[in-house]
This record gives C-alpha cells, sequence and structure tokens, in this order.
C-alpha cells in the first residue's frame, strides 16, 4: 500500500499547504474580529459538508459496493451502478443546496448560536448563501474521485482538491493589492468558492476515462437506497474531526473571536489528519475490501497492521512538534495585516490542547475501514454522535472556566471518546489483525517520536529567534530548520530502532502497485 499512500498523502499534503497560504491570507484580509467569525462560520459549513463527501466518507459506501456489482455482474453494470449513483447524488444535493438557501437564517442560528441578536448573523447567513453552489458541485466530484480510488487510480484523486485553493489564493491575492473593506472582501472569497469546486469538477470529468459512470440517471431503486443507507452514515463517520470543531464552535460562538481562534488553530490540526486521513479512507478501504472479500485473514491482518503503523508513524510526532511549537508556527503562518499578536498568543493556546485530539482523530481514520470494509457504517457513526455530543457537554462546562483553551480540550476528549468506541466494539465483534511485526514496531515508533519531541523542546528553550522578538524572516528560517532537523532526527531514530530502513522504503514504493 506504500506508494499508493504515498501518492494520496504527497496531494493532501500540497493541498494542505495551499492551504495554510490561503489562510495566511484569509487572516491578513479579515483578522480575527466580527467578519471574520462571520465569515469562518459560514465557510465551516460549506468545509464540512465538503470534507464529508470527498475526503473519504463516500468511499467507504461507493468502494466496497461498486466492487461486489463489478465482481459479480461485470464491468458495465458496475458503469451503469455508478452513473445511477452519481445521477442521483448530484440531483439530491441541487434540491438540498436550494432549500438550505432558503432556510440559512435558521442553519447559522444552530451552528452558532451566540450571533443570533448580532451583526455577525447577517453577515455569516449571505457569506453562506453565496458558497452554496460550490456543494452542487461537491457531490459529482465524491463520485468520480471514489471510483477512481476503486480503480487504483490515486494521483488525480488526490491532486485534484488543489483547484479548490489555487482558485481561492489567486482571488485573494488580488484582493490584498485592491485592499477593500472586510465585509466586502469575505463577499468576494465566499462567491469565488462555488467557482472553484466547478473547477474541480470539470478537471475530473474530463479525466474520468470511458464506461466509468454510463448511462447517467437519477434512481432511487432498490439498488441505490440500500447504497444511500449505507452512505450516509459512513459520510457522517468520516466526518468526525470536522464535527467536533463545528460542536466547539457552537459554545464558542458567543464569544468574540473564539470561532476565528478556533478555525485557525484547527487548520494546523488538519495538515497531518489530512495527510493520513484521506490516504486511509482512500487506499486502506479498498485494500481492506478485497482481503476481506476474499476472506483472507492474512491480508486483512496485514493491511491493519501497516496502516495503523503508517497512521502512528506521523500522527504522534506531528502532535508532539504542534505542541511543542505551536506559538512560532501560529506566528509565522498567521500573523500579518489584521491578525494581531494577541491573537497568536490565543490561537496557539487553543493549538496546543487541540492537537490533543490528533493521535485520536488518526486512530479513528486507522479503525473504521475495518468497519466500512465489511459494509458496517453504523458502528462508526454511533460512535460519532456519542463523541460529538460528549464534545458539546464538556465545551459548555470547560468553556466558563477557560474559555476557548476549554472549548479545545473538550474536542480533544470527544476525539477520543470516538476513538475508544471503536476499540471496544471491533475488538468485541470481529477483532482486530495486528501482526507481529506492527507489535515490535509500534512501541520503537512511539519511543522515537517522544526523544524528537523532547529534542524540539530543547531547541525552543535555547533558540531566541524563535520567540516573538526575532525579525520574521529569521524567525522562518529557524523555525523551518528545527523542523528540518526534527524530522531528520525522527528518520535516523526509526533506523536506529530498526523499524524501517531507507532502503526498505525505498523497495516499497517501487515494488508497490500505484
Amino acid at each position: 500500500m506504500i506508494r499508493s499512500f504515498l501518492t494520496v498523502s504527497s496531494g493532501t499534503l500540497a493541498s494542505r499547504l495551499l492551504g495554510f497560504v490561503r489562510d495566511s491570507a484569509l487572516a491578513a484580509l479579515l483578522g480575527a474580529g466580527a467578519v471574520a467569525d462571520a465569515f469562518l462560520a459560514a465557510f465551516q459549513l460549506v468545509n464540512v459538508v465538503r470534507r464529508l463527501l470527498t475526503e473519504g466518507g463516500l468511499n467507504a459506501a461507493l468502494v466496497p459496493s461498486w466492487l461486489r456489482v463489478r465482481e459479480t455482474d461485470g464491468v458495465a453494470a458496475a458503469a451503469a451502478y455508478a452513473g445511477r449513483v452519481l445521477g442521483t447524488i448530484a440531483a439530491v444535493l441541487i434540491v438540498a443546496t436550494a432549500l438550505m438557501a432558503l432556510v440559512m437564517p435558521l442553519v447559522i442560528t444552530v451552528l452558532a448560536p451566540g450571533f443570533t441578536g448580532r451583526e455577525s448573523l447577517r453577515l455569516a447567513v449571505d457569506n453562506a448563501r453565496l458558497m452554496l453552489p460550490y456543494l452542487a458541485f461537491a457531490g459529482p466530484v465524491t463520485v468520480m474521485m471514489a471510483l477512481l480510488s476503486a480503480q487504483g487510480r490515486f494521483a488525480l484523486t488526490a491532486f485534484s482538491p488543489l483547484l479548490f485553493n489555487i482558485a481561492l489564493i489567486a482571488v485573494m491575492a488580488v484582493l490584498l493589492a485592491v485592499q477593500p473593506d472586510a465585509i466586502r472582501a469575505a463577499q468576494v472569497i465566499a462567491a469565488t468558492v462555488g467557482i472553484a469546486g466547478l473547477l474541480q469538477l470539470s478537471v475530473l470529468v474530463l479525466r474520468r476515462g470511458e464506461n466509468v459512470a454510463t448511462p447517467l440517471r437519477v434512481s432511487f431503486d432498490k439498488e441505490i437506497r440500500g447504497f444511500l443507507g449505507k452512505a450516509v452514515p459512513g459520510m457522517m463517520a468520516s466526518s468526525a474531526p470536522q464535527l467536533l470543531v463545528v460542536a466547539g464552535a457552537i459554545i464558542a460562538s458567543s464569544s468574540p473571536s473564539a470561532v476565528s481562534w478556533l478555525y485557525f488553530a484547527n487548520r494546523l490540526v488538519e495538515l497531518p489528519l489530512g495527510i493520513v486521513g484521506v490516504a486511509m479512507g482512500s487506499v486502506l478501504i479498498p485494500e481492506l475490501t478485497r482481503a476481506v472479500r476474499a476472506e483472507d485473514r492474512a491480508a486483512v491482518a496485514h493491511a491493519e497492521s501497516r496502516g495503523l503503523e503508517l497512521a502512528v508513524g506521523l500522527a504522534l510526532p506531528a502532535t508532539l512538534g504542534l505542541i511543542v511549537l505551536a506559538a512560532p508556527i501560529v506566528r509565522l503562518l498567521f500573523e500579518h495585516g489584521a491578525f494581531t499578536a494577541d491573537d497568536t498568543k490565543a490561537t496557539a493556546r487553543a493549538l496546543m490542547w487541540l492537537t490533543l485530539a490528533l493521535p485520536a482523530h488518526v486512530l479513528v481514520k486507522a479503525l473504521s475501514p475495518a468497519f466500512f470494509a465489511r459494509e458496517d457504517t453504523m458502528t462508526p457513526l454511533t460512535a460519532a454522535l456519542i463523541g460529538v455530543v460528549l464534545a458539546i457537554a464538556s465545551a459548555f462546562l470547560l468553556s466558563h472556566w477557560y474559555g476557548t483553551e476549554g472549548i479545545a480540550a473538550a474536542i480533544a476528549v470527544g476525539a477520543w471518546s470516538i476513538a475508544f468506541s471503536l476499540i471496544r466494539r471491533g475488538a468485541k465483534t470481529f477483532g482486530f489483525s495486528i501482526d507481529t511485526e506492527a507489535k515490535r514496531r509500534l512501541p520503537r515508533i512511539a519511543l522515537a517520536a517522544l526523544a524528537m519531541g523532547a529534542l524540539l523542546w530543547l531547541a525552543t528553550r535555547t533558540l531566541p529567534a524563535l520567540t516573538s522578538g526575532a525579525h520574521g524572516l529569521v524567525q522562518a528560517v529557524v523555525l523551518l530548520v528545527v523542523i528540518s532537523a526534527g524530522i531528520a532526527i525522527y528518520g535516523l531514530l526509526l533506523r536506529l530502532f530498526g523499524v524501517i530502513g531507507w532502503r526498505d522504503a525505498v523497495n516499497a514504493v517501487r515494488q508497490t502497485k500505484g
């Protein structure tokens, strides 16, 4: 799986890095005040739907069912099935988009009850309505990406999301040059979101290949109803990290700038989460599905073990790195224009607590495919909903004493609740198959990450250039050197501990089909 995993992860990494450029420009344009809170509350709604659809969620239902139809009835039947799925999802989302536009004030009131009676409510509703056309394009984009993943064509799936950020960055570059007022800038960016979705869909349609989803038609027959019955829970379960952030924003909306601080902190958590999570959804689900359908216990154990190793091996050092380097990273990326030093401090404190959720999120991404491959999407959904309720209750209590930091901690509590629920349920129903190599490697991976984290902590205590008093360019260079050194040390420790060598990694990439 390594080559496919690296293909998807590389595309996701590029998309996330462009996302940082986008959010840095957004922070400079809007800052972290009332206008930013309103825009980000609306953008959070679209982002959740985008992630719910495009980042592995629909794979949980479409990939196993499409592979089953192709194996039992042939390629033509699989293409017809995909055509019905594509047409039906597109039609449903067009209707849903129109209805949501009508009831948007109610939607924003539910998602941000603290905006009630404030100008932020009107601004958020206006921005959300401008973004809504994107949702109509997101459905077809999702189906095309899932079908490409099922066929092992991961490159286009991985890199097509870059168009979303490229379009927004181009528009924001013009806005930074023109310098309009914040409200007008937010409206222009919101309108661009739909255009970005159209660009992504156009590329996928042009490169889809022949007989992938034909003929295209709307259908609600028994087969499609069964698919939707599995797809909706699977998409919601796969979007647990975003749902938890929305839960936190519901409580944060009553505090000025808190929605913005949580958003920017979460963007940093999403970098490693996206690299691991999207790859898990795109690569591990098809791999496990084939193994489960073939009743190959060895292949199941191999897929689950390698997926867990890759997930933990990327997430654990990222968690420690974000906690230790929270302030300098936030300062470098976002402290420009309207985003002040006080905003940096508040965002960094929220980030330190929010990062504690990252290992749990990654565990969920690694464990959920074991359920999805067995066409069980309800168990991950139930766990996700319980976690969201727990996060809201915890955020309501902790925010009274600790403000935004308490809300961030509550999100971490909800994430760990989901992870533990899946571990208990999976062990009880089918048992997770971890091979001997994984049992040997995982503790060594953890030890290497802890050693790297300790060295990063020492660096922050001995390098004054990482503080706010240093020149911006000096901070950027020193931070880049420290992060690069941390990655190099971690890789060296993995080799010294016998986890994997460079030759092993290169051979795995060369020998694995992508």
